[in-house]
């Protein structure tokens, strides 16, 4: 087991943080003073590396001032100060000022950790346009003739192509621009990303005019998503001078290209924002992305003159640290109710087109479908009908039929045929009982002579019947067969396969999780975008327990002997699993720790289309489950998703076919994943 489970650094995250300090012009004393005190803060809340704004030691709107000898040696002493208090400071700062060198000054960042200066990074391009003049007092970075500098009796690496290495946190690498390097067509963080830098550090100032805070936002957010890193905005804030300029202090912090953190903006206070970046998701998208190393053998000769400058941190991981970033309990579906909106309605566009694109290619006007009353089944008859509509053809071409057999409850029959009476498609009833008696006859089964035997066979026969009776009404009415069983199920193999619901003509469902398929249905009820009156039908189906109904012996009160939860466990954590293992290929014992962070005392609504959702998981629910998802996942299923009908890929979360997202032998084994799984602690401390 793991001794050291809760602690965020255990699982390749790495807290930075992003100080915007109040300044004084020309007052390096007070300037140094601010910038410890939030270095400070940053180092006893867990952080490895802490940026602060451009020219910070200074302030940047010094403008002539920094041709004066005082300031300079002010900042100097400044930056000496910085390096002795980084002796008992157990994160790496970088600090902005100006520096004379070889009779040239630069626009620097100094990376100072553990009582010495690691490198010095001067500025690549310097604006002088609109408000700035920044060629009147500095030199460009490649104007420089060195690439060492002595500083305070130590040679110190000089220049922009520096990348800073922790060594006893090998995922972090950082490199760092300043300001205009990352507004230019090309920035130097772009070569440094693919030297190997995780986490891209610029140390800007960045006056305010109107609409220029969201232009940083899709600035940084596009930097780090086309770079796959992370990247640390700062900015000057309250101090500069207001001669022809204000400042807001926007400061920012994203990881391919997602907002982890932002400052208050026009604040008078000196503060730091703090960020957990996850240092091993970037490694593995770039591994997943292979075109990202098509890009730097490319660029092989501007990759090339990269340096690197190894060193250690005292790592904060005595101690538990959980994580402070936000971990969603659903990551198929948004969070945020608009984004949420925009997701079902892409996802139903998605579908749509696909199975349009089918029917219309094959010349085909009808669709067969089965509807039990239940989630999938609804999802993916909602899905024809507005084909149909696009298609410009009857909702009566799709001729649905509801099959009950041995366990069908009365609620489910009820509400199949509500269901497609509000569609308006061609509605059946086909009793699959007696074909499936003749099956059980034909083997031999002990349920014909009257015994309560319910296997997997009994199971199968009936689920077996309902696939054979669409495919022979396909063929009958010269239709295909939608298939209806969605992502997770496949992911845990809960699925009868071949003649079963594994097969299909068309599968609209192949890549849609049922905690997605659950939003998406709530919001055709509360939208009427598909179904005009049928919301209470959509709402009453959302509040049905999930079963196949497969298995005689329901309660009086409806409720079906077989719980598919029961078996495979919740949904809502099973597909927190699928997320982290298909997306991001995670480690057992990470999954768990985001799965912790995520569920465990987090005072948040839960996933509303079942009654027996739970608002929280303790780790020992989470480790078991967890169990369960592994070993169906990489020991029993994957023969099954190895022949699967066509179908669309809805998501980025990826998909389980094996001519797209997922290519897995059949026979391996679950043995790595497993052994894993006992890094994970019983229960949480």
């Amino acid at each position: 087991m793991n001794k050291r489970f809760f602690n965020l650094y255990t699982h390749h995250f790495a807290r930075v943080a992003v100080a915007i300090p109040r300044c004084r012009i020309a007052d390096p004393g007070f300037n140094v003073e601010q910038t410890l005190n939030l270095a400070r803060q940053a180092a006893a809340e867990g952080a490895v590396l802490a940026a602060f704004p451009e020219l910070g030691l200074s302030a940047y709107s010094c403008d002539d001032l920094f041709h004066q000898g005082a300031l300079l040696d002010a900042c100097l002493d400044g930056l000496a100060r910085i390096i002795e208090a980084s002796r008992t400071l157990p994160l790496a700062l970088v600090v902005g000022l100006p520096l004379k060198v070889n009779h040239q000054l630069f626009n620097c960042a100094a990376v100072v950790a553990g009582g010495r200066v690691l490198g010095v990074v001067p500025k690549s391009f310097l604006p002088n346009y609109g408000e700035f003049y920044e060629s009147r007092q500095f030199s460009a970075a490649d104007c420089a003739a060195v690439e060492q500098i002595d500083l305070f009796g130590a040679t110190v690496p000089f220049g922009p192509n520096l990348l800073f290495e922790v060594e006893n946190l090998p995922l972090l690498r950082f490199h760092v621009e300043i300001c205009e390097d990352v507004w230019v067509p090309i920035p130097p963080s772009s070569f440094a990303a693919m030297a190997g830098a995780t986490v891209l550090v610029n140390l800007s100032a960045s006056n305010v005019v109107v609409g220029k805070s969201g232009y940083r936002h899709q600035l940084v957010s596009q930097q780090s998503a086309r770079c796959l890193a992370a990247y640390l905005y700062t900015s000057a804030g309250r101090g500069e001078s207001t001669n022809d300029m204000a400042w807001d202090g926007q400061s920012l912090i994203y990881e391919k290209g997602e907002l982890l953190a932002e400052s208050e903006r026009f604040s008078d206070d000196s503060h730091v924002i703090y960020a957990d970046v996850d240092l091993e998701r970037l490694s593995n998208e770039r591994m997943h992305a292979t075109t990202f190393a098509q890009s730097v053998r490319r660029h092989a000769d501007e990759v090339a003159k990269f340096r690197r400058v190894a060193f250690a941190l005292d790592l904060p991981v005595a101690r538990d640290l959980p994580l402070a970033r936000t971990v969603e309990r659903f990551p198929y579906v948004p969070a945020d109710a608009a984004r949420r909106d925009e997701r079902c309605q892409e996802v139903y566009n998605i579908q749509v087109q696909a199975l349009v694109q089918r029917l219309s290619s094959t010349g085909i006007r009808k669709v067969v479908i089965g509807v039990s009353g239940g989630l999938d089944s609804t999802h993916a008859l909602l899905v024809c009908a507005r084909a149909m509509d696009r298609l410009g053809l009857p909702r009566t071409n799709i001729l649905a039929y509801t099959m009950p057999g041995f366990a069908t409850s009365e609620r489910t029959l009820h509400q199949a045929n509500a269901l497609m009476r509000v569609v308006g498609c061609s509605a059946q009833l086909i009793d699959i009982r007696p074909s499936c008696l003749q099956m059980l006859k034909d083997l031999g089964h002990p349920y014909v002579e009257g015994k309560a035997d319910y296997d997997i066979t009994f199971e199968n026969v009936q689920a077996g019947e309902r696939t054979n009776h669409l495919f022979r009404l396909a063929n009958f009415h010269n239709g295909i067969v939608i298939g209806t069983g969605d992502l997770s199920e496949l992911a845990l193999g809960w699925c009868t396969y071949g003649v079963g619901d594994h097969m299909s003509h068309y599968n609209v469902n192949a890549s849609v999780p049922k905690t997605l398929i659950s939003y998406l249905v709530r919001w055709v009820a509360e939208t009427g975008a598909v179904v005009q009156d049928g919301a209470d039908v959509l709402l009453r189906i959302l509040d049905t327990e999930i079963s196949p109904e497969l298995v005689p012996g329901g309660d009086k009160d409806g409720k079906p002997a077989q719980i598919t939860e029961d078996t495979i466990g919740p949904y809502e954590l099973q597909d927190f699993n699928l997320y982290y293992t298909l997306r991001y290929g995670f480690k057992p014992s990470k999954v768990a720790f985001l799965s912790w962070s995520a569920w465990h005392d987090r005072a948040q609504g839960s996933w509303p289309s079942a009654a027996n959702v739970r608002n929280e998981y303790g780790l020992d629910a989470i480790k078991k489950n967890l169990g369960i998802f592994l070993w169906r996942f990489f020991k029993t299923s994957q023969f099954k998703r190895t022949c699967v009908p066509n179908g669309p890929k809805v998501g980025n979360g990826g998909s389980l076919s094996p001519r797209g997202d997922w290519r897995a032998p059949s026979d391996s084994e679950a043995t790595v994943w497993m052994d894993d799984l006992n890094n994970i602690p019983d229960q949480a401390r």
